[in-house]
């Protein structure tokens, strides 16, 4: 580049798909996702983000982040993240506002990547190039029979982890848990994610419980809010069985705080969320601080590149939702490989592209 490109433009579009089947955790069902994706240009490229959020954030961004962004040194991402927080104060950073600005800086980075025709993962820093995934899905939703061939299709592929969702029916989970250990055999590693459904006590007898399945990861067996009953059940847990949490998480704050509280043996952070790729890193380095590692929450496609550059990283969601649409909307997403997700440094940025045509039909 002879020179350094500005931003020309920053848009997004927002688009609503349904899932395969409905699908429902241990305290929401639903039977579509939106997901809000956005375009940024300079330099005669273009960079792509996105984000699981409310189509009102394609609006925010449209109406106030663009003519936050546009103008600005495409280099700079970290000035731009900056200018978008300021530009919020007075709606509040948190929830929609976190989700725009998230879905904006994963553009901003991609296209970076892409100016400077590198990897985003090579432009980060690379620790690694492959990535563990566990399989997630197992909806409260599910029939037995579509819960158990959901998991052992991910066992069968090589996926050495699998994750289902409990709380909807607590007299029931322990049954459906079994079946799953059944159906995914001895040597694949179970999880469970009640998604804050059970209080205090349910939540720890479900622990003793699960333990009996060789359930090893119980993750907000509480409300992700509640930070004591969080570190009380880790502390009691069976041994072997790490509590995570930290999905919802919007800024770096959140995440220092529940890990002040000692209340996760694994911290999720989710790039859609947490301001992005550059709030991501941030996360990354407080659990570094804190001796903690970290997990990606969902969006596979987006997260296997800035994982490749976190020190201190357990694995990627490969959750069957968001997979199923990142492979249905975007060319080059990755697949799992024994297990693992590999980040193609042969392709720019996220190495991601938008299908337009394929995704028209969803837009909102």
């Amino acid at each position: 580049m002879d020179r350094t490109p500005t931003i020309d433009d920053v848009s997004a579009c927002a688009y609503r798909i349904p899932t395969d089947a409905p699908e429902a955790d241990g305290t929401l069902a639903w039977t579509s996702t939106t997901v809000v994706v956005v375009t940024a240009t300079a330099g005669g490229r273009s960079g792509l983000g996105y984000s699981y959020t409310h189509a009102a954030a394609a609006s925010l961004i449209n109406t106030m982040l663009n003519g936050v962004v546009a103008g600005g040194d495409a280099m700079a991402v970290a000035t731009a993240w900056q200018a978008m927080i300021r530009a919020v104060r007075n709606i509040g950073l948190e929830g929609l506002a976190a989700t725009a600005i998230s879905a904006v800086d994963i553009a901003l980075w991609d296209l970076k990547g892409k100016l400077l025709d590198l990897p985003l993962a090579q432009l980060l820093g690379p620790v690694r190039w492959r990535v563990p995934v566990y399989g997630s899905g197992g909806f409260t939703s599910y029939p037995l029979d579509r819960l158990e061939g959901q998991l052992a299709g991910w066992a069968g592929q090589g996926i050495r982890m699998v994750k289902m969702k409990v709380g909807s029916t607590p007299d029931q989970d322990l049954a459906r848990v079994s079946a799953a250990r059944r159906a995914i055999g001895p040597a694949v590693q179970l999880f469970v994610d009640a998604n804050g459904a059970y209080d205090r006590p349910r939540a720890l007898a479900m622990a003793e419980a699960f333990s009996g399945e060789g359930v090893v990861w119980f993750e907000e067996p509480v409300s992700s809010d509640d930070l004591i009953g969080l570190g009380l059940i880790r502390d009691r847990a069976p041994a072997g069985m790490a509590v995570a949490a930290g999905e919802y998480g919007y800024t770096p704050w959140y995440f220092r705080r529940m890990l002040e509280a000692g209340a996760v043996d694994v911290l999720q952070a989710d790039a859609t969320r947490c301001l992005g790729i550059s709030g991501f890193l941030k996360v990354g380095a407080v659990c570094e601080a804190f001796g903690l590692p970290m997990s990606a929450h969902t969006a596979p496609s987006m997260h296997l590149h800035p994982c490749c550059a976190l020190p201190s990283l357990r694995h990627i969601e490969w959750f069957h939702d968001h997979a199923r649409i990142e492979e249905m909307i975007f060319d080059g997403t990755p697949i799992p490989r024994d297990g693992d997700l590999q980040a193609d440094a042969g392709r720019p940025g996220l190495g991601l592209e938008l299908k337009q045509a394929d995704a028209a039909k969803w837009m909102i």
